[in-house]
């Protein structure tokens, strides 16, 4: 005859298999903007994004004149799940930003960070960080100086990510990023949790195609985990001032990503379909 605890240890261990067994049949989706902080329409376009749409995770760009701006609204929004976006580049040419300390192998002749990180053909000689003469030091000082101005303002910041790609420059970048990730406990394991890539809308080309796109997308998904991350935005005079050579048309493009990410036939197709939106934070807490 079984005690009474033998039969709730028994009772706890069903209960977990069955958790266990409905978790695996699951449809997870990380929706993830990034550039909140770089622009006022980009700040606006984040968070209309989360309070009216599927986004559960942004990441904040703490060397931009608008992360002040960000700051508060993050704060005003505390169930949007933030990550530090860190920038050693400065991509776009009517408008640039600087380190936050003195690194003067990161940047050009008038201070800012170059545009790219790789060299671009079609750019000017000498235009990228992988053609500046980068100093480990310098970079490990300035990301240094960007994750404690986040985490001073925002503590509850969950996870990082490097901007344009930067950590997959060179190895000793990548493992630099590893390593801060663990220091200011910002790591998350994707790999752990066999997140993968969700296609979106792929090459659409209208607003009305990416919305259609995006629904058939999510409507073909199996059980997993999946991660999808864009730029929303707003379309206003400040964001069509915004551009580089060969992506010209970054005020519409981005405005179409908040538009599909508050659209109503896409929150139809999230719930009909029983996908659970969740968010880097989620996925820490369960690890």
């Amino acid at each position: 005859m079984k005690t009474k605890m033998q039969i709730l240890l028994l009772t706890m261990f069903m209960f977990s298999m069955s958790y266990s067994q409905d978790s695996d049949r699951e449809i997870k989706l990380i929706i993830r903007g990034d550039d909140i902080g770089c622009s006022h329409a980009a700040n606006i376009g984040c968070i209309d994004s989360y309070k009216n749409g599927i986004m559960r995770s942004v990441e904040i760009m703490p060397v931009c004149p608008w992360f002040p701006e960000a700051v508060k609204l993050l704060n005003e929004n505390i169930g949007l799940d933030v990550g530090i976006h860190l920038a050693l580049t400065s991509e776009w040419e009517n408008y640039k930003w600087s380190p936050l300390t003195h690194a003067p192998s990161l940047v050009d002749e008038n201070g800012y960070f170059f545009p790219m990180v790789w060299q671009r053909e079609d750019f000017p000689p000498k235009t990228s960080l992988q053609k500046s003469d980068w100093q480990l030091d310098e970079i490990e000082r300035e990301l240094r100086a960007q994750i404690e101005l986040v985490i001073k303002h925002l503590p509850h910041a969950s996870h990082m990510g490097g901007h344009m790609g930067f950590a997959g420059l060179d190895p000793q970048i990548g493992e630099l990023m590893t390593n801060l990730a663990k220091e200011y406990n910002l790591e998350v394991d994707f790999e752990k949790h066999n997140v993968q890539r969700f296609e979106g809308w792929g090459k659409a080309e209208s607003l009305k195609q990416r919305i259609n796109n995006f629904v058939k997308n999510l409507n073909n998904l199996e059980p997993g985990t999946y991660i999808f991350v864009e730029h929303p935005a707003i379309d206003t005079p400040e964001m069509r001032s915004i551009s580089h050579k060969g992506y010209e048309n970054v005020a519409i493009d981005r405005d179409w990503v908040t538009k599909v990410f508050t659209s109503k036939k896409v929150k139809k197709a999230i719930k009909k379909k029983g996908i659970k939106l969740i968010s880097y934070k989620d996925l820490k807490d369960n690890e």
